[in-house]
C-alpha cells in the first residue's frame, strides 16, 4: 500500500542518463482438529497453500482472523503491465511529459519499476496469499472503465475479480481480503460502478462490515462469506458490506534500508490497536534516486529486493501473531522465497500456546 514517492526521484535519475466489461486477459494461467493431537498448519496437498485456511485446527479457526498471521503481497495486480498504456494519472506531471520524448523506452523502464509481482491472482492464491493490494483508475479515453495502476496501466478490474472469485468458488473455505486503497481520476460514478462491480461478481461471499472481534474463520464459514473488501473512500459507509479504510491500517516506512524498515515494522506493531482493526506489517522497501539510477536497466526487483529478502525474512521468521502481534504481511514479489509458507506457520505458535496451557 505505499506511495509513489520515489516517482519524482525516478524521473530525475532518468534524466541525467538518458539524452464491467468485455474481457482484457493479459495472462491465462490460471479439516478440523481439537486439543492436543491437532496438527500445525503446513502444506497441503497439491498447491502449496490453497487451502490453508480451510485446514487450520478448529483452536485457530475460531480465533478472531486479526489475531492470525495471514500472508498478503503488495501491489498484488502488478504481474502484468501493459507498457504501451499511457502513463496513469497517479504519476507526476514531469514524468507524463518525459514519457511524451522517450516514449517506448522510457515505458520500459518504467516499467521495471513498476511491477512488485511475478504471479498472477490465481497462483497467489495457491500460494496462500489472501490480502490483496489495490490501486484504481479510469483509463483516458475509457473513463466509463476501471483499471489497476501502479504508474502505467494493468488489466482491467473486472477480469481480476472473475480470476479471485472462480478461486474462491473451488476453495469455499478459504478467505480473502481486498484493500481498495489508491484511487485515480475517479468520479462517484466510478466508485459507484466498481461497487456494483464487487456485489455482482462476489454476491453473497461478501462479509458485511461487523465488529472485527467478532469476524473469525469459523464465523465466515457459518455465513458463508469468503469476502472482506476494504474500500478507502467515504463511500464505504453507504453500503453494508464495505469495510471502512480505517478498519485496515499499513503503516509505510518509504525507505531503502532493510534495517530502518524492521525498525519501523518494530515500532509499528507495538503501536497497533488493541481492538477495532486489523493490522497490515509492509514488510518492503521503496526505492529512491539512487536505487533508481543505479539499477535503471535491471529494475525492482534484483536491486532493491531479493539482496535485502534475508534481513526482511529474518523479521518475519521471528514474529509472532495474536492480540498484540502480527497480522497481515506483505511482501513484493512473494516467490522469491518461502513467504506465504513462513507467515502461515507461524500461526503454528499459537497453537503450541495452547497445547501449553493445557498441561499447566
Amino acid at each position: 500500500m505505499a506511495g509513489w514517492s520515489w516517482s519524482w526521484s525516478w524521473s530525475r535519475a532518468v534524466w541525467g542518463v538518458l539524452p464491467v466489461r468485455g474481457s482484457q486477459a493479459p495472462r491465462d494461467r490460471d479439516r478440523e482438529g481439537d486439543g492436543e493431537g491437532e496438527q500445525e498448519p503446513g502444506h497441503c496437498p497439491g498447491s502449496p497453500h490453497a487451502d490453508w485456511m480451510g485446514s487450520l485446527p478448529h483452536s485457530l479457526s475460531s480465533l478472531p482472523l486479526a489475531n492470525l498471521a495471514v500472508p498478503g503481497s503488495h501491489d498484488s495486480f502488478s504481474f502484468w503491465i501493459d507498457e504501451k498504456s499511457p502513463v496513469g494519472p497517479d504519476q507526476p506531471v514531469v514524468v507524463r511529459h518525459l514519457a511524451g520524448i522517450f516514449r517506448s523506452l522510457w515505458k520500459k523502464m518504467m516499467k521495471k519499476w513498476s511491477v512488485t509481482q511475478s504471479l498472477t491472482f490465481g497462483e497467489q492464491l495457491e500460494a496462500g496469499i489472501r490480502y490483496f493490494d489495490f490501486r484504481v483508475s479510469t483509463k483516458p479515453g475509457e473513463e466509463d472503465e476501471l483499471y489497476f495502476i501502479h504508474g502505467l496501466f494493468g488489466s482491467k478490474v473486472y477480469d481480476g475479480l472473475i480470476e479471485i472469485n472462480n478461486f474462491l468458488k473451488a476453495h469455499s473455505k478459504e478467505v480473502i481480503f481486498l484493500d481498495f486503497n489508491h484511487y485515480y481520476a475517479m468520479e462517484d460514478s466510478n466508485h459507484e460502478y466498481l461497487i456494483r462491480m464487487l456485489k455482482k461478481t462476489f454476491g453473497s461471499k461478501l462479509c458485511k462490515a461487523n465488529v472485527v472481534e467478532e469476524i473469525t474463520l469459523q464465523y465466515l464459514w457459518e455465513h458463508k462469506y469468503q469476502v472482506l473488501v476494504f474500500y478507502h473512500h467515504p463511500m464505504a459507509h453507504d453500503f453494508p458490506f464495505l469495510w471502512p479504510g480505517n478498519h485496515m491500517p499499513a503503516p509505510w516506512a518509504n525507505t531503502t534500508d532493510a534495517q530502518k524498515l524492521v525498525q519501523f515494522l518494530e515500532t509499528t506493531l507495538g503501536e497497533r490497536a488493541k481492538r477495532g482493526t486489523f493490522h497490515v506489517s509492509q514488510a518492503i522497501l521503496t526505492p529512491q534516486a539512487k536505487t533508481v539510477f543505479r539499477g535503471l536497466i535491471v529494475g525492482l526487483r534484483d536491486s532493491l529486493v531479493a539482496r535485502n529478502l534475508p534481513i526482511i525474512m529474518n523479521w518475519v521468521k521471528s514474529q509472532k501473531p495474536g492480540v498484540n502481534g502480527v497480522n497481515i504481511i506483505t511482501s513484493d514479489f512473494v516467490e522469491l522465497v518461502d513467504f506465504a509458507t513462513t507467515v502461515i506457520n507461524l500461526n503454528s505458535l499459537l497453537l503450541r500456546d495452547g497445547i501449553r496451557r493445557q498441561h499447566v
